[in-house]
């Protein structure tokens, strides 16, 4: 049998398979996995894929950078804001220029965001060595400033032959659509690489959607969730980022009110859960709410879903009592299994369906579902005082301008803050307005 091939460079192909990978996003439209490119063209990526990108430009648009870090990083704001469901794409020349992307990179491994990038390389060859910014290492001439990028990776790959990318192109795919593994796929393209000519088979740029995959969990372990759970007197919901990438928000409130649990939020899993919500606690952590962490101290019983626990959230894990009773529902299990937690390992919209399925409505008393409104008006009268008055400057302060900001947004708008105070006053102060059901609306950190 003849296999029907395409003679294309290496850029050309790359480019070619990225327009026949396609999206479906919560509400069931088909989109183009790969949203778009950020670019800074120089030695390294200027004429193999800059000229592949030029001749798709209709298609696939490239905006041209000022920063390679501001590229990286806005591309990490696109994915998250889509919900995972796109992704866009990052290149630079090789050199300082590819180095610019790396703490990009650190950002999207941490959060589990997939973002592609593709940071030019030096020649395979070797024929022009040292080329302009080329970083020379004495004892290895293999290494070129992309190395670096292979600690920030959840993929890593330098192609150095043209063919190489039939068996690459598919794990570029499974990482940046995968619910546990996404994150930062790095394609280091040396420059005569990219120029370089193969017959590719035409299978390869099939067009193929990537839905998203909801893994369930194991009989067993919902089982012995469910037994933990019936035994609670004081269960917590915890709700991450997880929830926001499985579009799981309206299940997990609906699995909230059925068993009248309380719910907090984590700093991924901010505005999931409308502000006033009876159940809700609201923000969890050393930067969240004092409601939720009195909630949190006495809880017996912890259900975190789609969350990995980080530091800001458990305040380097004191938040919890020293007798808590963990259930990590997680579609990684690298997540699921921390602090000894029964283990859930699957999508957050098929493990709540699947624990409520085996679990009759708890028993609670009504004081424990009453007191997360009760911790929660509390919280408010102190974020009321912050947030009130002005200096007689002018001046404002970090809470007075995260209330004016919150006041003048409306439910699909997206607030971003940096380092220092303010993601603290934004997680811990901010109001969530209604929610639509099935979609991650309402401003975010």
């Amino acid at each position: 049998m003849t296999t029907s091939t395409v003679r294309l460079t290496t850029a050309q192909a790359l480019v070619r398979w990225m327009l026949a990978q396609r999206s479906v996003l919560f509400d069931g439209t088909e989109v183009p996995l790969f949203a778009g490119v950020f670019g800074i063209f120089g030695h390294g990526n200027v004429l193999g894929l800059g000229t592949a990108l030029y001749d798709v430009r209709e298609e696939l648009p490239t905006w041209r950078g000022q920063n390679e870090q501001g590229m990286a990083l806005a591309a990490i704001a696109y994915a998250r804001a889509m919900d995972r469901r796109q992704v866009m794409v990052a290149t630079s020349s090789v050199g300082p220029g590819a180095l610019n992307m790396v703490t990009a990179a650190g950002v999207a491994h941490a959060n589990r965001i997939p973002v592609l990038l593709l940071p030019g390389d030096t020649f395979a060859g070797r024929a022009p060595d040292p080329v302009l910014q080329q970083v020379e290492h004495f004892s290895d001439p293999t290494i070129s400033v992309n190395d670096s990028f292979k600690a920030v990776s959840r993929y890593f790959d330098r192609i150095t032959k043209p063919e190489q990318l039939l068996a690459s192109l598919p794990q570029v795919a499974r990482v940046l659509t995968d619910p546990a593994d996404a994150g930062p796929v790095t394609l280091a393209l040396p420059q005569d690489v990219q120029a370089e000519e193969f017959d590719f088979p035409t299978a390869l740029f099939e067009t193929r959607v990537h839905h998203l995959v909801r893994p369930r969990p194991d009989a067993d372990g919902v089982r012995r969730a469910a037994e933990v759970l019936s035994t609670a007197q004081r269960p917590l919901l915890v709700l991450g980022g997880g929830v926001r990438y499985s579009g799981a928000a309206a299940r997990a409130l609906a699995f909230a009110e059925r068993h009248q649990i309380p719910i907090v939020e984590t700093v991924a899993g901010r505005t999931l859960v409308p502000h006033d919500h009876p159940l809700y606690a609201g923000p969890l952590g050393i930067v969240g709410s004092a409601s939720a962490n009195t909630l949190a101290e006495t809880a017996d019983v912890v259900l975190a879903v789609g969350t990995r626990l980080q530091d800001f959230v458990t305040a380097s894990w004191t938040v919890f009592g020293s007798d808590v009773r963990l259930i990590g529902l997680n579609a990684a299990r690298f997540d699921a299994v921390k602090h000894g937690a029964i283990e859930l390992v699957a999508d957050a919209l098929a493990g709540l369906d699947d624990l409520d399925g085996v679990l009759d409505p708890l028993r609670l008393a009504p004081a424990w579902s009453e007191r997360a409104q009760l911790e929660r008006a509390r919280w408010d009268a102190e974020i009321d005082r912050l947030r009130a008055g002005a200096s007689p400057d002018g001046t404002l302060t970090y809470a007075q301008v995260v209330g004016a900001v919150n006041d003048e947004s409306g439910p699909h708008d997206y607030v971003l803050t940096a380092s220092g105070g303010m993601p603290g006053e934004l997680h811990g102060g901010w109001r969530t307005g209604a929610v639509t059901p099935g979609k991650t609306s309402g401003s975010t950190t």
